[in-house]
């Protein structure tokens, strides 16, 4: 759910990319199915997501929401990092983000077959509405959760989700800029034990 962050944490191959978002995507063991480059960018997320869920720091982002959204506050917490990454991406990042936006969706194109079905079905609306850009917006943020909302089989209440964006959002942003390097540092660890 939070493709940025995990884009952002990526070596910025387009193999890296890839994996990055495939992580969301590509269940089970990994095999000899995706090349080496981009199972390395699928274990980096992993790692990744795994690290986030014992971190204290997201655990306080977590319990920051209202109890009623439940396990779901999770996905909540991953489109807000989102949101205060792509607000604040020239504090972290040497590129702007309209050029590594355009870089992902290269990548999203060009390998557009090897992808999993479900990237293969999203990727075009994630290049045509440009996603990565957009989640600066609190209105998109709104939208990608009605969106998620619709998606998930059992009822939810991830549609109002933005309101505890909003009730929340100066703690939670710093909640993320304290966590951001600490992924990072994670991020680096992984990449430098390959």
């Amino acid at each position: 759910m939070n493709y940025l962050f995990h884009l952002y944490l990526s070596d910025h191959s387009p193999e890296g990319l890839l994996g990055s978002l495939m992580g969301d995507f590509v269940k089970g063991r990994l095999d000899d199915t995706y090349p080496a480059d981009i199972r390395r960018g699928i274990e980096l997320h992993r790692r990744i997501d795994s690290f986030a869920h014992g971190n204290a720091t997201v655990r306080r982002s977590l319990q920051r929401l209202d109890p009623s959204y439940r396990h779901y506050r999770g996905i909540l917490v991953d489109v807000f990092y989102d949101h205060f990454l792509a607000r604040n991406w020239s504090s972290h990042a040497d590129m702007p983000l309209a050029a590594f936006a355009r870089q992902v969706y290269l990548a999203l194109e060009t390998h557009h077959q090897m992808l999993p079905p479900g990237l293969q079905r999203i990727a075009p609306r994630m290049i045509g509405h440009n996603w990565l850009e957009s989640y600066r917006d609190i209105d998109t943020i709104d939208t990608v959760l009605g969106r998620l909302a619709t998606r998930l089989s059992r009822p939810n209440p991830l549609a109002s989700g933005t309101e505890e964006l909003r009730r929340h959002y100066q703690a939670l942003e710093n909640d993320f800029t304290s966590f951001l390097p600490e992924a990072v540092a994670c991020a680096r660890r992984v990449t430098a034990s390959r």
